[in-house]
């Protein structure tokens, strides 16, 4: 079949029986698509640092398999669509240079304080200077939070946001404002408020009424200051020294961006080694009503944001999309260097994005080495081509694998 050595996609002349595979034509030429369990969440369990919640993004195994196979310490992993920083963060932890972008700027927030972790004592010693009281301004939370909490929330939000506009903001006061923002809210005790969806999903204020109605339930007391404390301890359990002078190595040269990432002029052409990403899947996610809350907390403007993030409604306005980043990433891979695109299935399973991006990457002047698609057994149905539990999302990791010659 042709595979690169080392590319994650296995030498399989002929396949074994396990594997799932076909083929995808594409510009002329016909590419392999496997369907193995190529990684799963149990492989050398992730660090614990990685547990900042953010919707539709991937588990760390998945840029682990790419990035050990096909980088060495020292080279530079890149990510044009960072989200919550996995790509950045698993490539720091794994010794190698990082690059992130992303056109929200709550991407960054995420992301960069996770690579020079405090330490708790010190983590404890800020929240005793930040006052428990904050400034009203007229946005109604209570189905949110106890009125106690909300003034502590506030307090948080009101110093860091003077910290920021002064020019006084910190590791530490960045790192606090990461583990609020992830804090904000949630479905258990360990979160800012009542019982809410997921923390990667905000409801709305009135469909928060609605849960807290239909479960006869109110906000209580929670010690914002306390939660963060634990949160921390819990983010930095594990970290072998190792890890955390990689972290400490990348955090040095780290480049954090939030542009476009067709437009992405500051870095420079042939610097990267490798990336691994994740677009935005058509109108499968609203990242703006996802992140109201986290936005307001953290003094951005999340319909401002939401206009600049694409999320085109139809294929041949992503693929238009797609085609100019896979330009901008031809530019920015060196020779010898490899993209790993993940995307998944759409639309009830009718649309799998792999057909869609392989002839992207090669009209960009890539070459291509085929598809993997990591299949695992879902709690409902192990399908492999199909959608399972998920049928409007992505059931299935899809990972086009490209190379710049």
């Amino acid at each position: 079949m042709g595979f690169v050595p080392g590319s994650g996609l296995p030498m399989l002349d002929p396949p074994p029986p396990e594997v799932a595979w076909d083929t995808v034509a594409a510009e002329g030429g016909t590419y392999p698509r496997l369907a193995l369990e190529f990684w799963t969440s149990k492989q050398r369990q992730a660090a614990n640092l990685h547990e900042i919640s953010y919707r539709a993004c991937y588990k760390p195994q998945l840029p682990r398999h790419f990035i050990e196979r096909l980088t060495e310490p020292g080279d530079r992993v890149y990510d044009p669509f960072s989200g919550r920083g996995t790509t950045a963060l698993e490539a720091a932890l794994l010794g190698r240079r990082v690059a992130a972008n992303d056109v929200n700027p709550l991407s960054r927030m995420l992301a960069e304080p996770r690579l020079t972790p405090p330490e708790p004592a010190a983590v404890a010693a800020r929240l005793k200077e930040i006052p428990r009281q904050g400034r009203p301004d007229g946005l109604d939370l209570g189905m949110f939070f106890h009125p106690e909490t909300e003034a502590e929330i506030r307090g948080l939000r009101d110093w860091c946001l003077a910290r920021a506009s002064s020019g006084e903001l910190d590791g530490l006061d960045a790192w606090i404002r990461m583990v609020a923002t992830n804090r904000l809210t949630g479905h258990s005790p360990g979160f800012f408020s009542v019982y809410s969806l997921p923390p990667n999903q905000a409801l709305t204020a009135e469909k928060q009424r609605q849960i807290n109605a239909q479960r006869d339930q109110v906000p209580t007391y929670r010690d914002t200051h306390a939660l963060i404390l634990k949160k921390t301890k819990q983010l930095l359990s594990g970290l072998a020294p190792t890890q955390l002078r990689n972290l400490a190595v990348a955090a040095f040269d780290a480049r954090f961006l939030t542009a476009d990432a067709r437009e992405t002029r500051t870095l420079l052409d042939g610097c990267m080694a490798l990336t691994v990403t994740s677009p935005p899947f058509l109108d499968v996610v609203d990242y703006t009503a996802d992140n109201w809350l986290r936005c307001w907390f953290t003094g951005l403007d999340a319909e401002a944001i939401g206009r600049g993030i694409s999320t085109p409604r139809t294929v041949g306005a992503w693929s238009e999309t797609m085609g100019a980043v896979f330009a901008e990433l031809h530019r920015v891979t060196r020779r010898g260097g490899f993209v790993a695109f993940e995307v998944g299935e759409i639309r009830r399973g009718k649309i799998k994005l792999d057909e869609v991006v392989l002839p992207l990457g090669l009209k960009a002047g890539f070459k291509a080495h085929g598809v993997l698609v990591n299949s695992q057994t879902f709690t409902k149905t192990a399908h492999i081509w199909g959608v399972g539990n998920n049928d409007k999302g992505t059931n299935s990791n899809r990972v086009v694998l490209f190379e710049r010659a």
